[in-house]
């Protein structure tokens, strides 16, 4: 067991990436605290967990929610402990050039993916620096490496999420603490799927991007979340401060 008798806890845990996360890190001997601004689709992840054997329990969380957050965290830490934090919760935008998203567009993306994360390492790091020992995986993207056409806003904000974990990771290694990003390429979520159906041809869309993959498919969930669970893990140890890639080589084509 990678994660025996550890607690991590996930936001963004109803669906996607988050909610493999979650059974993933359950499936490795981890006490997960599921949450999700969807109370539904949290429980559902929970449930399904402690179906499986594994043990969950589940939050609404709206992660732009600070003071929420911190007494959540705060809680969890005082009765389960805190070993790891997946701060996975985000949000996208419909494609659009940058002079055609108005404020309102900015405003939200950074809330969610940027304040998110922001609250969410904060709530931590007290707990995890006065232990001397924690994990904080922060869910980036693609787009923080590269820069997406069409996808400014968004590009914009895990940029932030990147930058944001290595500074992180300075301040908080000398405690024992480390500090890592996923950059997911395009995954196969419901999410995902909502941008092919916004497409006047879904099945060319989904085509012509799985074309400019070399693997010639899109990304599963869970192989995000098999790499989110290496760096909760023992096993990346001496790993912190990095932007870990997933991408089926997209970056590299």
């Amino acid at each position: 067991m990678r994660l025996e008798d550890a607690t991590v806890f996930v936001t963004g845990a109803g669906a996607g990436i988050g909610e493999a996360t979650a059974r993933r890190c359950a499936e490795e001997g981890a006490t997960v605290i599921v949450t999700d601004v969807n109370e539904e689709t949290a429980s559902e992840t929970a449930d399904a967990i402690e179906d499986a054997g594994g043990r969950a329990v589940s939050h609404t969380l709206d992660v732009t929610d600070g003071e929420r957050f911190h007494d959540l965290v705060t809680a969890t830490a005082e009765e389960y402990g805190l070993d790891g934090i997946v701060n996975n919760a985000g949000t996208g935008h419909p494609p659009a050039y940058t002079e055609d998203l108005d404020a309102g567009v900015l405003e939200f993306v950074l809330d969610v993916n940027v304040r998110g994360v922001w609250h969410g390492c904060r709530a931590a790091l007290p707990v995890m620096k006065e232990q001397g020992h924690g994990a904080i995986v922060n869910v980036a993207s693609l787009a923080a490496i590269l820069g997406l056409p069409r996808q400014a806003v968004y590009s914009l904000t895990k940029g932030a999420v990147l930058n944001f974990t290595r500074a992180v990771a300075a301040e908080a290694g000398p405690t024992g603490v480390r500090a890592n990003a996923v950059c997911p390429g395009f995954i196969d979520t419901d999410l995902g799927r909502q941008y092919f159906e916004s497409r006047d041809d879904p099945e060319t869309a989904r085509a012509r991007m799985e074309a400019q993959y070399p693997l010639k498919r899109l990304g599963e969930a869970d192989e995000i979340a098999d790499v989110a669970l290496f760096l909760l893990s023992e096993e990346s140890s001496y790993v912190t401060g990095h932007g870990l890639v997933v991408d089926g080589g997209y970056s590299v084509s």
